[in-house]
């Protein structure tokens, strides 16, 4: 059967492969299925952006108005379209009906404090504007900016499209901070029908209340499902496909009940008596099978096939939607080795030991694994911390991601001296809250319900967080500190964060911690913070990263290395798609090696990486440039 590029109709039966008859991807949004608001999550590196644009191109090209939204602070709109992308609605370049957006988080902060301090201009003195503007610096004041325009879109006025939009397709964050997002239309309309104080950490209310009804809209159009449906992005991986059912069944435990699922890079025709495709296929299969155990796996699913070709640009992203073959096709494609392209010496074996000895010799330090979602971060921090503990070293591994995968990959057997945590919400909340209002034992009836009702705000969550990331941090002075980060973008606004939670705890607390008031100069320092950016040798996720750094490099801070995960070997597949994209990844791990000062290599593995015994062994063998 000849490879193209489509979409699978498949069951979740144990023994099942994951393959069946192909269509086109088109079918995911126009057939039977006429809501306006597609919103397109799953775990990050999935792939979502990438069949949300896909779909979206299919809606275009069949008639439909469709406006494809980003609320991915990290968002790679601008690869995958190949053309920039602005926080307007801008027309996608040689399609008719189609537009793109990014939300721009920092520009809706702006625009959200001018709406709230623009009014007492020239009313009020300028250092009572000052305060107003300092009280709206936080993390939590972009959040809500953001949220609002998110909130917007989902409104009757919609999008500001000439013309208006038959569909607006979203391309959301990573699941954690997608689901955060969903909640919080709720979490706004209960805080502001039950505060009486007139305040909240986001200035008068009154600057809420205008947006009250948006909210209540854009409730009732998350909740209707003539209206609004869900795509669940996955990959055939046990990690990604147990996060969709989690995910899946708290949407709809929301109201967000119109779901399909989407398994995404499958290879449905690995080459006969090939070991690198059958390892591949195989793994895949397992994972499949596996899935009919898991709870809130919608019923209607659709898969698509692996690509051999880069996904940017329409070409591609037609093709995805099988409109055109792309990549290679099994009947012309040599099995023999691609040439490796000129200049490229061969890799190095895969391995991550020299970090480990690296991490070991320079003593206790914080060490930040960072990256683009799903490019495997929780695997490469796993695995740092498994082997520094059997080495006998004293190990904190924590998460700042709200998915946290920790548990799911490191399983049992863990070395003594290896401690593992996680940043938990809700938990945190409920600590911080407490701190607060033992502070305020002292204060009055009116003065302490007044701090009661700002307690309640949806941006108690971001402080608590916040000083939480920083209390782990400061056990580096003794111990070796390991933090799985979430997505590039989540990471880096925690980050930027720093100085305005400062001013932001001090308003409320009257107070600012030790170790949240030192956590940015120890994050500048390269001999307490090692920074440890992982990638996968493909262009989004490498493109990706090199914006991470030169972000970090405006904070003052310097990479201490990159890790390259899930290598693929041309010598060792005959498979065509399998070496397609092994020669893909070449130019990337040249791109990768002039970006860095020290880089290492991990081969994809054949059996998932979870567990003790293969974080271990991930993490030996190691070669350096």
């Amino acid at each position: 059967m000849r490879s193209r590029v489509g979409v699978l109709l498949m069951t979740c039966a144990p023994g099942a492969a994951v393959d069946g008859g192909l269509a086109r991807l088109s079918q995911l949004v126009f057939d039977g299925w006429g809501t306006r608001f597609v919103l397109f999550t799953g775990k990050g590196g999935v792939g979502k952006t990438t069949i949300a644009a896909a779909s979206a191109l299919g809606l275009a090209r069949a008639g439909r108005r469709v406006l494809v939204v980003s609320t991915d602070p990290a968002s790679n709109l601008v690869d995958v379209f190949a053309q920039p992308v602005r926080s307007e609605p801008t027309p996608v370049e040689g399609v008719g009906g189609l537009w793109v957006a990014d939300l721009d988080p920092l520009a809706a902060a702006a625009a959200y404090r001018e709406t709230v301090v623009g009014p007492y201009r020239g009313v009020l003195p300028d250092s009572a504007l000052s305060a107003i503007e300092e009280q709206l610096s936080g993390a939590c004041t972009v959040e809500v900016a953001a949220f609002g325009e998110f909130t917007r879109l989902l409104g009757a006025d919609g999008p500001a499209v000439p013309g208006g939009v038959d569909h607006v397709i979203f391309d959301t964050a990573p699941t954690g901070h997608t689901l955060r997002m969903l909640e919080l239309p709720r979490a706004w309309e209960e805080f502001l029908s039950t505060n009486d104080a007139g305040v909240s950490c986001l200035g008068p209310l009154s600057a809420l209340e205008g947006q009250r009804a948006q909210y209540a809209a854009a409730l009732a159009a998350l909740r209707d499902p003539a209206r609004t449906a869900v795509a669940l992005v996955t990959r055939p991986e046990d990690g990604a496909l147990t996060e969709a059912a989690c995910t899946g069944a708290e949407l709809a435990e929301g109201g967000l009940d119109r779901q399909v699922l989407v398994v995404n890079g499958i290879l449905a025709e690995p080459a006969p008596g090939d070991g690198m495709a059958g390892a591949f296929a195989g793994r895949q299969e397992r994972a499949w099978a596996a899935c009919a155990s898991l709870e809130g796996l919608p019923a209607e699913r659709f898969g698509v096939a692996l690509m051999g070709s880069e996904l940017t640009g329409l070409d591609a992203l037609a093709a995805l939607g099988g409109d055109e073959p792309s990549g290679p096709e099994r009947s012309t494609v040599p099995t023999s080795r691609p040439a490796a392209a000129p200049g490229a010496a061969d890799e190095p074996p895969g391995g991550i030991e020299d970090v480990v000895d690296a991490l070991a010799r320079s003593g206790p330090s914080l060490v930040l694994v960072m990256g683009k979602g799903g490019v495997g971060k929780t695997t490469i921090a796993s695995a740092l911390g498994v082997a520094l503990a059997a080495r006998g070293e004293v190990v904190t591994l924590s998460t700042t991601d709200p998915a946290a995968h920790l548990a799911t990959t490191l399983r049992a057997g863990l070395p003594e001296t290896l401690r593992v945590e996680r940043i938990d919400p809700e938990a945190e909340v409920a600590r911080y809250s407490a701190e607060v209002l033992a502070g305020a034992e002292g204060a009055d009836g009116d003065a302490r319900a007044v701090l009661e009702e700002d307690l309640r705000s949806p941006c108690t969550e971001e402080i608590a967080v916040f000083q939480a990331f920083a209390q782990t941090a400061a056990g580096a002075k003794d111990r070796h500190v390991i933090l799985d980060t979430a997505p590039t973008g989540h990471t880096l606004m925690l980050l930027d964060a720093t100085q305005s939670y400062h001013k932001e705890l001090a308003r409320s607390t009257g107070v600012v911690p030790e170790v949240v008031a030192g956590l940015l100069p120890a994050l500048r320092d390269p001999k307490r913070t090692k920074v440890i950016v992982v990638t996968l040798a493909e262009t989004t996720p490498v493109a990706e990263a090199a914006r991470l750094v030169d972000d970090l490099a405006r904070a003052g801070i310097t990479p201490y290395g990159w890790v390259v995960n899930n290598t693929l070997d041309p010598s060792g597949t005959a498979d065509p798609v399998l070496a397609a994209r092994a020669g893909l990844q070449r130019p990337q791990l040249e791109r990768v090696r002039h970006l860095a000062e020290q880089v290492w290599t991990l081969r994809w593995q054949a059996e998932p990486p979870v567990g003790a015994e293969r974080l271990a062994a991930l993490a030996g063998a190691g070669s350096t440039r």
